[in-house]
């Protein structure tokens, strides 16, 4: 048994379904996340572990020990949410110190767990500072701290970062990651955001419409998703529509090469997925056989790279070009060849 076992477990409110049939496992340490869009069921999912709901069916067990049926307050897991709850009333010292406080600890001990703590979120010196006194990823910091300090079995984290602007939750990001490793506490984290999911995460379930669609490192995600529906949530999609040959796809005119069929059959009715990034873009060429030709409806400036919206057999795909001196711009209307390698394209019924 792993030691976050979600075994058969539903959740409805009333004739609504939030959650079906989920079987999870999540190792010890492991840092865990739970991806997908609003009302998915992944919320839900943290928050009958928490114990705040109780699954309607299935049993929930942490290290061998079923904990279904237990108060949240016997569970041994700590939680974080987006709104941080800080106490506007007390100092970060005593914010950080209130779960020992609540169990009894002795001052001496209390000052020196607190200490450790600030120090170990990197706010040493702030515990006589308020909350109106500290900025968004500060307070963030606090309420981790606050739960680290408890040293529970798992953390939970819901959606912490939601509240701060982008370069904020960048830099919470990696530190987030930098601190559960280095506690080596197994973390639960709830994101609607991609990019959080994929930097953060040693595994990442997937959830739509109250179901898993498919666990597996980011690496596994990103690059072979198991349904359109993954492919076009998970960073930036190129679908191109197209009927299944004997080891390629034709597209319009064009008969394309790939990797693995996907359990496509010849004759069906497919999608080849190719990410932005994947496909290199030149001048259309006699020298080398592109893959697919086209020609440039658009083109966006975007700093450290170029998006090209690029016509193909009646279809519109996207590339992504690094700005790079060495690296023509291609004008509107230009002919294209587009290229790529066939093991990065994934073929999608």
């Amino acid at each position: 048994m792993s030691f976050v076992d979600f075994q058969g477990v539903t959740k409805s409110f009333g004739k609504t379904l939030a959650v079906e049939e989920l079987n999870l496992s999540i190792e010890q340490g492991e840092f865990f996340s739970l991806l997908g869009p609003s009302g998915c069921g992944k919320s839900t999912t943290l928050r009958m572990l928490a114990g705040f709901i109780a699954p309607s069916t299935g049993r929930i067990h942490v290290h061998g020990r079923d904990i279904t049926d237990l108060p949240p307050e016997a569970r041994d897991i700590g939680i974080v949410f987006q709104n941080y709850a800080i106490f506007p009333h007390m100092t970060v010292f005593d914010n950080i110190a209130f779960g020992l406080v609540e169990r009894g600890m002795d001052r001496t001990a209390i000052k020196r767990k607190v200490d450790a703590a600030l120090e170990q979120v990197g706010l040493g010196g702030y515990g006589e500072r308020y909350e109106r006194e500290l900025s968004g990823g500060q307070k963030q910091r606090v309420a981790l701290a606050r739960v680290l300090v408890i040293e529970p079995e798992i953390l939970l984290l819901d959606e912490p970062l939601s509240a701060l602007d982008k370069k904020m939750r960048e830099e919470m990001k990696f530190w987030i990651k930098n601190i559960q490793k280095s506690v080596g506490i197994t973390t639960i984290y709830v994101t609607h955001d991609q990019s959080e999911a994929l930097t953060m995460s040693d595994r990442i379930a997937v959830m739509n419409a109250g179901r898993v669609l498919q666990i597996g490192s980011p690496v596994e995600i990103y690059e072979q998703p198991n349904s359109r529906f993954i492919a076009e949530f998970i960073g930036e999609s190129n679908l191109l529509a197209g009927r299944m040959g004997e080891g390629r796809i034709e597209i319009g005119r064009s008969a394309v090469p790939i990797g693995e069929a996907g359990g496509a059959s010849p004759g069906d009715e497919v999608a080849l997925l190719l990410r932005p990034e994947q496909i290199r873009l030149e001048p259309l060429s006699q020298d080398e056989a592109p893959k697919l030709s086209g020609r440039v409806a658009d083109e966006v400036y975007q700093g450290s790279i170029r998006r090209y919206l690029v016509e193909v057999e009646g279809q519109r795909i996207t590339v992504e070009v690094p700005n790079r001196p060495d690296l023509a711009q291609l004008p509107k209307g230009a002919e294209v060849s587009l290229y790529w390698h066939p093991e990065s394209s994934v073929v999608l019924r």
